[in-house]
């Protein structure tokens, strides 16, 4: 494994070795509340420093604190279609993408909990910003996915990656998660990057249907009742109207803090059956640029249809469009709570930065939630 040492999560000796660098660093006394809450930090590191594998750390730290975060934040997580993943084959979930964190932390805690076993999870390197940062991502499966660098760099790196996925998966070693798409969904409309699926083949022996037959693809559908970071993403949206957006140091990691602390009601996750042979061979009967599309729009069609709709999304369309289509699905104290929220939020962006058109900001932040009613297939 040498050769993708870079990108490919620690081994366990790697990781007993980062266990000794995370206890004692600093970052460890704030954080140490979330591992183990009621726990000083003194024994948050003896915890840390006699744990003796990647195993042992999902399941005696990440698992709890996974587990806390779901219990404070959200009313709960639902899901359907795990049995799915219970075929005896290794896969690659692809799932629409709208928190940094929660999205595959969650689909881990699932896992563990239905015996199937965790998978390896791909994180853009622009969230590791740290050692610190590094060492916890890589000790939990974490592959890293080299986001920068010139048009050459950025082409090997992504043949890196793909053919790092494909020999996990093909060789049936474990199963490993990535996103639909580089970055969070900012407006609530889901779709599959064509040049994911491009990546995906790189690796491939020129057998387009054996080759995305050989990936096991599993299409993933998340949805939130309060959308993470949802004002974060509506004040971006704005300033993208205008200009350029440009990231402020530390802002990847205030969205990270955000979307695990902010309350976030209930949670729904589906999981697919593979993408059928069938489907993969009509794919490969087109056209070589239609393929890709028609992959992704496989992809899409699973995740858009199965997407579950909260009463916050028929609310938002409903105010959005001055209408009354939805109203079956939502009471009016609802609707007074949501309308609450927003302005609440609002508010808020407005206090810090006054050149912001209020009645623009509510439009798109309706939009956020709104938009999962019409792509809903």
């Amino acid at each position: 494994m040498d050769k993708f040492g870079d990108i490919r999560p620690y081994t366990d000796q790697e990781a007993r070795e980062a266990f000794k660098r995370m206890a004692s660093d600093p970052h460890i006394e704030p954080i140490a509340q979330y591992i183990k809450p009621g726990l000083p930090a003194d024994a948050v590191r003896g915890l840390l420093v006699s744990l003796t594998s990647v195993w042992d750390f999902q399941h005696k730290v990440m698992y709890d604190v996974m587990k806390s975060i779901i219990g404070k934040t959200t009313a709960g997580v639902t899901y359907t279609g795990i049995e799915n993943l219970k075929d005896g084959k290794t896969h690659l979930l692809i799932s629409n993408h709208r928190d940094i964190i929660l999205d595959p932390a969650i689909i881990q805690v699932l896992l563990y909990e239905n015996k199937v076993h965790t998978t390896e999870i791909a994180v853009g390197d622009n969230l590791i910003s740290s050692q610190f940062i590094e060492d916890i991502t890589r000790s939990n499966g974490m592959i890293k996915v080299v986001r920068g660098g010139t048009p050459r760099e950025i082409y090997s790196s992504s043949c890196h990656l793909s053919e790092y996925l494909r020999s996990k998966i093909a060789a049936g070693e474990c199963s490993a998660w990535i996103a639909q798409r580089n970055g969070r969904t900012k407006d609530g409309k889901d779709e599959t990057s064509q040049g994911l699926v491009k990546m995906l083949q790189m690796s491939g022996s020129g057998d387009f249907a054996a080759d995305f037959e050989e990936l096991n693809i599993v299409p993933i559908a998340i949805s939130y009742q309060y959308e993470p970071c949802d004002f974060l993403k509506a004040r971006e949206l704005y300033i993208s109207r205008r200009q350029q957006y440009v990231k402020q140091p530390g802002e990847d990691l205030q969205s990270m803090l955000t979307g695990l602390t902010q309350y976030k009601g209930g949670v729904h996750y589906y999981f697919a059956p593979s993408l059928s042979r069938e489907v993969i061979e009509g794919c490969a009967a087109l056209d070589k640029n239609e393929r890709y599309k028609a992959i992704a729009a496989a992809i899409d069609k699973e995740i858009l249809s199965n997407y579950k709709l909260w009463n916050n999304n028929y609310i938002a369309c409903d105010i959005l469009y001055g209408t009354s289509n939805y109203e079956e699905h939502y009471s009016q104290s609802e609707k007074e709570a949501f309308i609450a929220y927003m302005e609440g939020g609002i508010s808020k962006i407005l206090e810090k930065e006054n050149d912001i058109d209020p009645v623009e900001l509510r439009e798109i932040f309706l939009g956020i939630y709104a938009n999962p009613v019409k792509t809903k297939i």
